[in-house]
């Protein structure tokens, strides 16, 4: 049908039918394969000589050269064009020239016939030289067309074409049998050898484009989960603030409504002022551990146990944290001392942090709410948190670091335990 192929299209083929059936189609879709790569095309990376070395390419134009001088004059010593002969041998070789020139870009369309029909053109060329009395032109130009067969053309093609040259050399030769034997052989070692070295160098092309897609590809995803990284922190940042300002801000709004003192909903406006500004500058601090450009963890722990008075204690030799690592950190300490203000305002506070073999670790534990006078518990105050989803969100934020999260009471207080590969 005339039907062009593609190298590719074998293993293709040969994937698909044995994801479809049993192992009889898998059989046959291997043999196809082997039938399609015999009679296929080389890839267009080897048509197109991509990747020849520039060193290559001038010595080929030399050998080129070469022959074509190699042809114009033997033309001229055989005596064969003399007198008004004399323009036929450029003008011969002028059309096997716009012939080769073709036979490129047929070859690249893959174009059978064409491709014949320009080879058989050369071809002709040298049977004239042959026929006015210039065997070596003549010889010179077959074996190079049996080359460019054999380089370039599915295999039958160009094995049928190089048989049909050697007949006519045999027929045309004086050295005999062994003659034309020795150079049917020299022809096709020449020509597939050069078939296979563009193959190579094709191969080694696409493999250089597929590694170059790859990295294009993982680059992009790297910026996609930096992306998500980025609106996790603002996110988490920021859904802490509102929330608690939503808290203190309607606490406000029923007091005002059932006349409650002013200088407590002055109170609560403050204190949400207060949740606001330090919500803009956790945004800002986020941002800038995302950028790198950020304070060590123990001097961020002090920083943030001072308003509570907790305890920080830090173990281990100190070692420059990951982002990530050094972030979920962060988040799961703000997060428990949140809590912390929220259940058990004027707890005890210890934060213990320690640099281990190939992790970090967090624990935070609270002593729970201070006893009333009475014995029983103090009732809770308003704090700071909103959410009912901080323990999840510490949670996934450790597994997807590859770590862990514990929390749960212990004793009369609660524990958080984070463990984070760094």
């Amino acid at each position: 049908m005339g039907e062009k192929r593609d190298p590719g299209l074998a293993s293709t083929g040969t994937m698909t039918s044995a994801s479809m059936g049993t192992g009889e189609r898998a059989r046959t879709g291997r043999g196809r394969a082997r039938g399609a790569s015999w009679r296929s095309w080389p890839s267009r990376e080897a048509l197109t000589r991509v990747g020849v070395p520039r060193g290559r390419i001038v010595l080929d134009h030399t050998m080129i050269a070469g022959l074509s001088v190699l042809v114009v004059t033997g033309c001229y010593t055989s005596g064969a064009f003399d007198g008004w002969y004399a323009p036929l041998p450029p003008l011969g070789f002028g059309l096997c020239v716009v012939a080769a020139l073709r036979y490129h870009h047929t070859t690249l369309d893959h174009r059978l016939a064409a491709s014949l029909g320009l080879l058989a053109a050369i071809a002709l060329c040298g049977l004239g030289a042959y026929a006015a009395g210039a065997p070596t032109p003549a010889t010179v130009i077959w074996i190079v067309v049996s080359i460019m067969a054999m380089e370039r053309l599915p295999l039958p093609a160009g094995l049928a074409t190089v048989v049909v040259l050697v007949a006519g050399f045999v027929e045309a030769d004086e050295t005999g049998i062994i003659g034309a034997g020795l150079t049917t052989a020299a022809v096709l070692l020449a020509g597939y050898s050069l078939r296979l070295d563009a193959e190579a160098r094709g191969a080694g092309f696409q493999l250089l484009a597929q590694e170059r897609l790859a990295r294009e590809a993982e680059a992009a995803s790297a910026a996609l989960a930096e992306r998500a990284r980025i609106a996790r922190e603002i996110h988490d940042v920021l859904a802490h603030s509102l929330s608690a300002q939503m808290v203190h801000l309607e606490v406000a709004r029923l007091q005002i409504e059932a006349g409650a003192d002013r200088s407590e909903i002055l109170k609560l406006v403050t204190s949400a002022r207060s949740m606001a500004r330090e919500g803009l500058a956790e945004t800002r601090h986020a941002l800038s551990a995302l950028r790198g450009d950020m304070a060590p963890v123990e001097d961020y722990l002090r920083e943030l146990a001072r308003e509570d008075r907790a305890e920080v204690d830090v173990t281990g030799e100190r070692r420059d944290l990951p982002a990530e690592a050094s972030q979920a950190v962060r988040r799961v300490a703000q997060e428990a001392l949140t809590n912390i203000r929220k259940h058990a305002p004027g707890a005890r506070t210890r934060i213990r942090f320690a640099y281990g073999t190939g992790e970090i670790s967090l624990e935070i534990r609270d002593s729970g709410p201070p006893r009333a006078v009475d014995g029983t518990r103090a009732p809770k105050e308003l704090g700071a948190s909103g959410s009912g989803y901080g323990l999840l969100g510490m949670r996934e934020r450790a597994e997807l670091l590859g770590g862990s999260l514990d929390a749960g009471p212990e004793g009369a207080g609660f524990t958080v335990r984070l463990r984070v590969p760094a």
